[in-house]
């Protein structure tokens, strides 16, 4: 899985700290944030792969418009950054090595 650092603003207030399960990883991440920028602030910006040309594939408008940042949340189909960050969240990266 691919990783990088992330920025963070400093002061702004944040939910609880809770823990995702990203395949077989647990990562940190706050409640209430979407999830979409949780993965990308642990490193994740490849979320899936193309399923025609196997390009990879990330969060791109960040409103729910573009439909790139559709993983499998808690087992359906759900838009990265229209879902809220929650404790116990269970996601899958489809086919990113």
């Amino acid at each position: 899985m691919q990783r990088s650092s992330a920025a963070r603003i400093a002061r702004v207030q944040r939910g609880a700290r809770v823990s995702i399960l990203v395949g077989d990883e647990a990562i940190a991440a706050h409640e209430g944030e979407m999830l979409a920028g949780a993965l990308m602030a642990a490193g994740m910006w490849q979320l899936r792969l193309s399923p025609s040309t196997q390009a990879p594939r990330g969060a791109f408008c960040l409103m729910g418009v573009c439909q790139e940042c559709a993983i499998l949340v808690d087992g359906e189909i759900r838009q990265a950054c229209q879902v809220e960050v929650r404790e116990g969240l269970r996601v899958e990266l489809r086919g990113v090595p």
